[in-house]
């Protein structure tokens, strides 16, 4: 029998990859202060996306999740924020039209500023300094000040979000998502490419959207056509600051991470008996596991049965990040055993983990060749285990950085310098998003 949760319950617990605060004085002032502060998302957000992610799990829509690998103080601004947003739904069109299934779309925004790391210590020119760990926690500058965890970053993390959600709703409501726009950027897209078969793609959708003009849906005819619903998602790492976000709804109950719609744990926080396992079951939002090649079968039962004992539909999405050789060795036996067991949850991959590699220039980069081939091979293997392939886990941005090499562009490693902005790992850019979602159209096809 489980111990009785509640939201501080995790604070009894074991933890990995939390920072050490100096002045926990100052830490209990912060989150007392945060603990005043409005929701950023509400209850009924959440059970609206918590129902979509139930029709993926049946094999009715398709997830779309992604965003920066970590967000940044220094980086904000309504631009990128936009970019990021339109190159979502940019791959969004692309995917619906292919799999004529709705596209859930959540974004790696409005809080994903901690990220875990193997280090507790960085070495720099014989100098040893707190490694980075987010600008939530502390700064990507090697000082000792600027590396030093600071509980205030809380504050300004929870200021950046509630911006972003503002700035992410009204573009989801006022214009920016109207389809035919969204189309139009996807044509600029093709006209710059070689590829024929994109076209032909970007033809299907044109003739689609006349007929559904002349048929009179279209934004002139019908508000909602040019809005969309747009959620976001996190890393659930730092818990001090999650704890202070989680509330209960006053009007049907329950406790919510009201920090996010959308909370994920990461591999090297998945302990069954450790804190955030112990947080992570006892709220009521949509939960993503990240699942690596090492993940064993009788783990996997446990951990679903500990965050989602109800085989609730739409609560738990696996998102495997493997590698393609890894992914065809391992994914099978996983998918097997969630079968025998009858466990409901969405099949997610996110191939951007295990291809990343260190440049001859020195420069964290990955391949949009292993990237595409991870997908592909994680379509192939849910095509012959007859389980749906429910989406993909990107990290990407609609900046037109130089992060990862390949695609159309021929992005070489020489090239990583020209615009090499991450503060954590490499992210695909805009056209190499819009590619790879015109990639991912042809194996929705053919599943």
């Amino acid at each position: 029998m489980e111990n009785i949760w509640k939201k501080n319950s995790w604070r009894n617990y074991p933890i990995s990859q939390q920072p050490i605060y100096d002045d926990k004085n100052l830490v209990k002032k912060i989150e007392e202060e945060i603990e005043k502060l409005p929701p950023l998302v509400f209850a009924d957000e959440v059970r609206k996306l918590k129902k979509k992610l139930a029709n993926v799990a049946a094999g009715k829509a398709f997830l779309l999740q992604g965003g920066d690998c970590a967000e940044s103080f220094s980086d904000f601004s309504a631009n990128n924020l936009r970019d990021s947003f339109k190159v979502l739904l940019q791959m969004s069109a692309i995917l619906t039209y292919a799999s004529s299934l709705p596209v859930v779309k959540v974004g790696r925004m409005a809080g994903q500023f901690a990220k875990p790391r193997s280090e507790n210590l960085e070495l720099k020119d014989g100098v040893k300094l707190p490694s980075y760990r987010g600008d939530i926690i502390n700064d990507i500058v090697f000082d000792e000040g600027g590396r030093k965890p600071d509980p205030r970053r809380m504050l300004k993390a929870y200021s950046q979000s509630a911006f972003t959600l503002n700035l992410l709703r009204a573009f989801a409501t006022g214009g920016l998502a109207d389809l035919e726009k969204v189309h139009k950027w996807n044509l600029d897209f093709v006209k710059q490419s070689t590829k024929s078969r994109f076209l032909e793609i970007a033809n299907g959708i044109s003739k689609a959207l006349d007929f559904m003009k002349a048929c009179g849906l279209d934004n002139k005819n019908n508000s909602k056509f040019g809005q969309v619903d747009f959620f976001t998602s996190h890393e659930a790492l730092l818990l001090n600051y999650e704890e202070c976000l989680t509330r209960t709804d006053s009007f049907m109950g329950g406790w919510f991470d009201c920090s996010a719609h959308m909370l994920w744990i990461g591999e090297r926080t998945r302990k069954l008996d450790e804190a955030h396992v112990e947080f992570m079951r006892g709220i009521e939002n949509p939960i993503g596991v990240k699942i690596g090649p090492k993940t064993e079968n009788q783990y996997l039962i446990d951990l679903i049965n500990k965050l989602n004992p109800k085989n609730e539909p739409g609560r738990i999405t696996l998102i495997t990040r493997m590698g393609a050789q890894n992914l065809s060795e391992n994914l099978p036996r996983l998918i097997e055993e969630i079968n025998k067991n009858k466990k409901i949850v969405i099949w997610s991959c996110d191939p951007m983990h295990a291809n990343t590699y260190k440049s001859n220039n020195g420069y964290k980069t990955r391949s949009f060749d292993k990237i595409a081939e991870e997908i592909e091979v994680f379509f192939s293997i849910h095509k012959k285990q007859g389980t749906f392939p429910g989406g993909i886990h990107l990290e990407i941005t609609g900046q037109n950085v130089t992060e990862c090499v390949g695609g159309e562009q021929k992005i070489r490693e020489e090239n990583l310098s020209d615009r090499y902005h991450t503060h954590c790992d490499p992210r695909l850019n805009a056209n190499q998003g819009v590619e790879l979602a015109f990639k991912i159209s042809e194996f929705l096809k053919t599943n």
